[in-house]
């Protein structure tokens, strides 16, 4: 029987909560990262130290979360199957310990083809975990070691496998396209074969440069493909994926139906979560916070009851209304008008002026149910289509004070 747990809450009282683990250990930094880890291989000490901190901050947050279940965790990195499995599984038990777990939890981890076995894959899937993605990212051994990925692809191969053996019925891909000399038929052939491996979920992210990163250095000689070439490869996944029977549920993530990521859906549909661990973020009682991204800060913060967080804010309900735009117009299910004035107070015809501009152009259209969502072109120019949603709304006047309220 598990001890010190939140009492229970009656059903209607309780709300559903996503946690965060953000394990940043790698084995070697890949040339385009610019998530916080730490490449260079196992550092014993600092893994023991940082699973005793985690191991403290879950226990003291556990203490003021009460009236919520979690029903998603997702372990990130970094590289998390890195991390030894037993720390992984001691960090879930102790979850299930402190907080109120759900039966039918999604229990995410991120894993790397060559740092997982059967062996660890088996113990991973006992303690609890249904759900790998996989960083398969290209099926050309050559352009694998170029981005610095540690992994050939028939490792990845072998590691999609030992996840159905161990008893994974869950099972995501992630793929980069527009890749150093990739070229679009190079880019059909990765996507044809790595749908021979049966997935669940596929994600596909365009490669971005970004600064402080060792491809940013010599981006000019990567021989990388332009705009147009990328966005010619992202709509053949969209189609090919389509026909495969994946549905596009968020500009780069796709899946079988019933096995959409319900932790990152949290996200993008604004709902609480609590992050753990150096870099993790938290959205939660109507503040987002953020752990500094110092592993040492974190260890010291933690054990020793310093400070760990780098940020800390309110969100005015205006900001929210924006992040409303950004996050939800990511996703197929997109914005509707009752729900956008009934949360923010805010009138939705100058969005709606806006929509029905892009509808004509093919970038956004209304479903029967009256919702808005962009359609594949729409996603590919979302940033400029929200700048202008953005404006529109900014100079928009609250609903209150127009009716006089």
């Amino acid at each position: 029987m598990l001890l010190n747990k939140p009492p229970k809450k009656a059903p209607s009282e309780i709300k559903p909560l996503g946690l965060y683990i953000h394990v940043p250990f790698c084995r070697s930094k890949c040339e385009y990262c610019d998530f916080y880890s730490l490449g260079g291989g196992l550092n014993h000490e600092s893994m023991d130290l940082y699973l005793q901190a985690v191991l403290a901050h879950i226990k003291e947050a556990s203490q003021r979360v009460v009236g919520y279940a979690v029903d998603t965790v997702y372990f990130g990195g970094g590289t998390p199957s890195f991390f030894d499995a037993q720390g992984l599984n001691r960090i879930l038990a102790e979850i299930d310990r402190r907080f109120q777990l759900e039966k039918d939890a999604e229990i995410t981890l991120e894993a790397n083809p060559d740092s997982v076995t059967a062996q660890s894959l088996e113990k991973l899937r006992r303690a609890g975990f249904n759900r790998i993605s996989i960083g398969v990212q290209c099926d050309e051994d050559v352009k694998l070691k170029a981005l610095g990925r540690p992994h050939t692809y028939k490792q990845a191969q072998l590691a999609v496998s030992q996840a159905r053996r161990a008893g994974f019925n869950n099972v995501s891909v992630d793929l980069m396209f527009g890749l150093p000399n990739q070229s679009r038929e190079q880019w059909m052939s990765t996507l044809r074969n790595v749908l021979d491996l049966k997935p669940d979920h596929v994600s596909c992210y365009g490669l971005k440069v970004e600064p402080n990163t060792p491809l940013y250095e010599y981006k000019e000689g990567a021989n990388l493909p332009d705009d147009d070439a990328q966005a010619d490869m992202y709509f053949y996944a969209v189609e090919t994926l389509e026909s495969f029977g994946y549905q596009q549920y968020e500009i780069s993530n796709f899946a079988r139906p019933g096995f959409e990521c319900r932790h990152n859906l949290k996200y993008w549909m604004g709902e609480p979560y609590l992050g753990f661990g150096p870099a993790a973020s938290s959205d939660f009682g109507g503040k987002r916070f953020t752990a500094a991204a110092n592993l040492d800060q974190y260890i010291t913060g933690i054990l020793e009851q310093g400070v760990i967080l780098s940020e800390c804010d309110t969100i005015p309900l205006r900001e929210r209304a924006g992040e409303y735009l950004m996050l939800r117009l990511r996703t197929s299910v997109g914005i509707e008008e009752n729900e956008y004035m009934q949360t923010f107070l805010l009138p939705f015809a100058p969005l709606e002026e806006l929509l029905c501009m892009y509808e004509k152009r093919d970038l956004a259209r209304k479903e029967e149910t009256g919702r808005w969502r962009l359609t594949p072109k729409g996603f590919m120019v979302s940033n400029s289509i929200l700048v202008q949603l953005l404006e529109a709304q900014q100079k928009s006047k609250p609903l209150a004070k127009i009716r006089g309220n």
